[in-house]
């Protein structure tokens, strides 16, 4: 299941680990918070926890069902990471006395409705990168930034998949009726990680299609369904190739299921192999391509360390754009943790 890109990199070195000092994730919440209402916005920061660890921490010390606590999306364990979580205002006391030496409460504030899952406008990321020359640095520099232009190859990570990509066996095994599954999260996980291997290995075929025609950029096809500004799905009678690199129209990909517009033509050639259209459950577009911004590099030349900021929009990896940078694949083995956690 590898992942290709469409930059051409020339022997780029470096290596990164996901741990608390390396990697810092910082989430960019949809929308401002009104300070009047009744729920309690908090701006939280965890090191070495799940968001689901960190939630299930917070409603034991509030003795209440872990539903009852909003959040906007899921955090790195193996990482530095805030992002914010909604609880009734009754708390508010309460909270005041929270303390635990892998969470910090950093501010709170009011609002009228809880948080939902999607409720962020994307991730700010911190990534050390390390054993860089600053001839690498450079290179990594400009490499980052054409990339902003033309657009990555907005695959699902890693981590999507397991440390062993063992899910994808499974819900192999449970789509074609081998396996039973009677937990409904662990159903719908796996039917998550079958739609999301599907989209990769989509995405996969359309950029070698790009590379074969000598192209860095994404090769358009007649059908293809483009995701719009406002949030629509259109398929236009032409390739809008002025609107595309403008980024008024971003192309899309099919994670497989019902109630879902389809690609037509040359574009629902190559996506037909990738669909089922006997799946049950409900089917999703996912643009193709996502575009990373307020880029900032920092060499410190005495660590031959690179820090790299960036900006994602929700839902998509930082490690792809890493592994767009380096021209490789990673997995967990890769980024385990390089040296004792920081005390």
């Amino acid at each position: 299941m590898n992942r290709e890109y469409l930059q051409s990199t020339q022997d780029i070195n470096f290596k990164f680990y996901q741990n608390e000092r390396d990697f810092v994730v910082d989430e960019i919440p949809l929308a401002g918070f009104l300070g009047r209402g009744n729920y309690l916005i908090l701006h939280v920061s965890k090191v070495e926890l799940t968001t689901w660890d960190m939630i299930a921490i917070f409603a034991e010390f509030l003795a209440i069902p872990a539903e009852k606590i909003g959040y906007a999306g899921l955090k790195d364990k193996h990482a530095t990471t805030s992002q914010y979580l909604s609880v009734e205002t009754k708390y508010e006391n309460l909270l005041k006395k929270f303390q635990h030496k892998q969470i910090k409460i950093l501010s709170t504030i009011r609002h009228s409705h809880s948080i939902r899952m999607g409720d962020l406008a994307g991730n700010r990321f911190s990534i050390n990168l390390h054993e860089v020359d600053n001839i690498d640095a450079g290179k990594i520099e400009k490499i980052a930034r054409k990339i902003a232009k033309t657009g990555l190859p907005n695959y699902f990570g890693y981590q999507r998949f397991g440390r062993d990509a063992d899910s994808i066996n499974q819900a192999n095994e449970m789509i074609k009726g081998e396996l039973f599954v009677e937990d409904a999260k662990l159903k719908n996980f796996l039917i998550s990680i079958y739609q999301s291997y599907h989209f990769n290995e989509w995405l996969r075929e359309r950029v070698l299609l790009s590379k074969e025609q000598a192209s860095s950029e994404f090769i358009l096809l007649s059908g293809d369904v483009y995701q719009l500004s406002d949030k629509k799905l259109t398929i236009p009678n032409l390739v809008p190739n002025k609107d595309f690199p403008m980024k008024g129209a971003v192309v899309t990909g099919l994670l497989c299921g019902r109630d879902t517009i389809r690609a037509k033509g040359a574009a629902r050639e190559i996506e037909v192999k990738y669909d089922d259209e006997f799946l049950q459950e409900k089917g999703q577009r996912r643009e193709a391509l996502i575009y990373p911004s307020d880029i900032d590099c920092k060499y410190i030349r005495k660590e031959t360390m690179l820090n790299l900021s960036f900006t994602l929009p929700k839902g998509s990896y930082a490690t792809v754009f890493l592994e767009s940078i380096a021209g490789r694949n990673y997995s967990a083995k890769d980024v385990k943790m390089k040296e004792k956690k920081r005390k």
